[in-house]
């Protein structure tokens, strides 16, 4: 499970140095996509196997579920990590996310995400005082 967060630094040739506690996990390669909010998904290849197949079973006639698979699978680029635990992203997702040299990485349990450090400082604080205030059953049997 991908858990915490991360503030490494994108390099001049759009390298990533992945988080020491996400290597085991990724370091057979891994699929980077883009995401939700402008950030990167990125999946162990294994993980994104399973993810694609669940996706695959919204039905063609769904012009919402065509959409979404059409922008998640278009934009993924498999990658394998180098001796020195660096993935390359490629450029037009380091477009997409706005990505910069500072970089925040967060675990997401199944995934982890790549975001501009300014992109999610700005996240974060539009949410986190409706995550703080949550009152209601957001995720079913939780509370």
């Amino acid at each position: 499970m991908l858990l915490g967060t991360y503030l490494p630094k994108l390099d001049d040739k759009g390298r990533l140095i992945l988080p020491a506690r996400f290597r085991d996990e990724l370091s057979g390669g891994v699929v980077i996509t883009r995401g939700q909010e402008r950030c990167l998904y990125v999946f162990s290849e294994r993980e994104f196997a399973t993810f694609s197949d669940r996706i695959r079973q919204a039905p063609v006639t769904s012009k919402q579920g065509r959409d979404f698979i059409r922008l998640l699978l278009s934009g993924a680029s498999q990658e394998r990590p180098d001796a020195q635990h660096r993935v390359t992203i490629p450029p037009a997702l380091r477009a997409y996310a706005g990505l910069e040299r500072d970089l925040t990485v967060i675990g997401a349990g199944n995934r982890a995400e790549i975001w501009s450090t300014p992109a999610w400082e700005a996240y974060y604080a539009s949410v986190e005082s409706d995550y703080a205030n949550t009152a209601e059953e957001v995720i079913p049997g939780l509370f």
